[in-house]
């Protein structure tokens, strides 16, 4: 699998909420791994992560060189695909068509493109080529053995959702690009920013303020909030990569990831996989309505829980060096004295993630989808100049995950369509069944199941597209109420996202800072995650009881 690599070109990198400098911003341009959504954003030159990262090979890397004036070419990788990935990835679906008897319910059809799929599933884990190219070699071979026509192969270029993720970016640019997000997040640390504990609040606060309006956790994390973790790490002696590092870097990163699954579980525009779950919920039978709000409605009580609790929990277990840090309101307060004044694109922002906002929360009222309500936004910030055509054009990851993305969804549909995910529901529901489990028994198995796999997957977008169907599928078929089983399922996708070092586009970005060990990620991680077992278990379920899901 190809390596996550940062390349970073600036000046002499100065330090954010200092009040002798100004940022510096430079771009990021992450090229990601087979199975990751990539990231291209204006960030502090502080950002730029260390060449630490130790991913398990057949998963991810992530490699980072921080360049100095002027930045040396990058070496051209190899090409083609790699030999060892490309044979297992082709050896999993050539054993299903050729070596598994097709049981008797299925169609050859059927069976075909199941085996096709499984093959695309293996090369996002194994990474035998980017994943925008393997994804297009599962789309060809569809249309080339007759397995799809070419109409049915190419639909899901036309979900709605896909362009709303597509869209979601622009926003995430336009956040970046006008300082909007760096200066939300600064004028919290100017008011919670007084102890460590109260800084991390503040961060995590803030994250989830801006949250349903920038609809990418890996875009917060990079754009946002990772700059402003290292310059105050850095201007309370915290260094990365260097024992210090413990003073208060390594705490503020970790509060901030954990912390951000909570937030992006919190609004359903808060992350781009929870519109994907939704729309594949919808494919199989299970229509939420009104779904901006039945989605808070049911996420609020778990997810600012979660939120409260979680920054507490690890001061606790992995507590900072630095108890208080008196300076940082001050260095806030001269941070926003030197961005000046809210700018004319700065009110255009706010003013357009209002209107967005309100439309997808009150859009079905009035008979406007989220994807129109997002095709306004972007169109009010392209006729007032917030953004230019070019700035859209250069966000090659949206264009990227289009590609990859319909592609896996329109899959993930087809099977649906052909009677591949029925069966396979059934089939677990009958094992389920032999054990005499009860279906809250069944739902713990199956979403612990759902959940801790992703530690085979290196993006979140792709466990959804590749599993979330069938996972919901095997709710239904062992008696879980239907939208309990949909919500639940969702939320887990954002709760896993800080699993590992690369889990997410945000946990390699955060990991790549250099402030936090591999052992103490892993650790970290699974304790997290029983956490959050805890909080969205108990407090879900009485939550959940409470609201009519079951």
């Amino acid at each position: 699998m190809e390596s996550l690599r940062v390349a970073v070109s600036h000046r002499p990198a100065r330090l954010l909420l200092t009040p002798q400098n100004h940022i510096r911003r430079c771009h990021l341009h992450l090229q990601p791994s087979p199975s990751s959504v990539s990231l291209s954003v204006p960030i502090s030159p502080l950002l730029s992560p260390t060449p630490r990262c130790h991913l398990p090979p057949l998963l991810a890397s992530a490699s980072a060189t921080q360049a100095a004036s002027p930045s040396p070419k990058p070496a051209a990788a190899a090409g083609g695909a790699k030999p060892l990935p490309l044979l297992a990835s082709l050896a999993a679906g050539l054993a299903v068509r050729f070596l598994v008897p097709r049981p008797a319910e299925v169609t050859p059809q059927a069976w075909h493109l199941l085996s096709i799929f499984l093959s695309t599933i293996a090369g996002l884990v194994l990474g035998p080529l980017p994943v925008g190219a393997w994804a297009f070699l599962g789309l060809t071979a569809t249309v080339a053995t007759r397995t799809l026509p070419f109409a049915a192969a190419f639909g899901a270029f036309t979900n709605e959702v896909i362009w709303l993720i597509v869209i979601s970016f622009f926003f995430a640019r336009g956040f970046v690009k006008t300082g909007l997000g760096d200066r939300v997040a600064t004028y919290f640390v100017k008011w919670l920013g007084r102890s460590t504990l109260g800084l991390s609040y503040g961060l995590a606060i803030s994250e989830a303020f801006i949250a349903p309006a920038m609809p990418s956790t890996t875009a917060r994390a990079g754009g946002v909030f990772l700059p402003i973790v290292k310059s105050l790490s850095l201007s309370s002696g915290s260094k990365p990569n260097d024992p210090s590092a413990k003073k208060l870097g390594s705490y503020l990163v970790q509060s901030q990831l954990q912390a951000s699954g909570n937030s992006s579980a919190l609004f359903l525009t808060a992350a781009a996989q929870n519109l994907l779950c939704l729309k594949l919920a919808e494919e199989i039978g299970v229509k939420i309505g009104n779904p901006w709000i039945s989605w808070f409605k049911v996420a609020s009580l778990p997810a600012i829980v979660g939120l409260l609790v979680t920054p507490y929990l690890l001061y606790k277990i992995f507590p900072p060096e630095i108890k208080d840090t008196p300076e940082a309101p001050a260095l806030a307060a001269q941070r926003l004295k030197n961005m000046g004044p809210i700018t004319r694109n700065e009110w255009v922002m706010i003013g357009t993630m209002l209107l967005a906002v309100s439309l997808w929360i009150f859009g079905d009222a009035i008979g406007v989808s989220s994807v129109v309500a997002a095709m306004i936004g972007l169109s009010i910030l392209l006729l007032l100049g917030v953004l230019n055509w070019d700035d859209c054009l250069n966000e090659k990851s949206a264009w990227d995950t289009l590609a990859w993305f319909a592609i896996l969804v329109g899959m993930a549909g087809q099977l649906t369509n052909v009677g591949i995910v029925s069966w396979m529901s059934n089939c677990v529901a009958k094992v389920l069944q032999s054990f005499s489990l009860s279906w809250p028994a069944a739902f713990g198995v199956l979403q612990a199941s759902y959940f801790f796999i992703h530690y085979l997957f290196a993006s979140q977008t792709a466990h959804v597209g590749a599993l979330y169907s069938a996972f919901l599928a095997m709710h239904l078929a062992a008696g879980v109420p239907a939208v309990l089983s949909a919500l639940a399922l969702t939320y887990n996708s954002n709760l896993f996202g800080a699993l590992t070092h690369y889990s997410s586009g945000q946990s390699a970005l955060y990991y790549g800072a250099g402030y936090v060990d591999l052992p103490d990620v892993f650790k970290l991680g699974l304790t997290t995650a029983a956490i959050n077992v805890v909080i969205w278990g108990v407090v879900g379920s009485f939550w959940w009881k409470f609201l009519g899901l079951y």
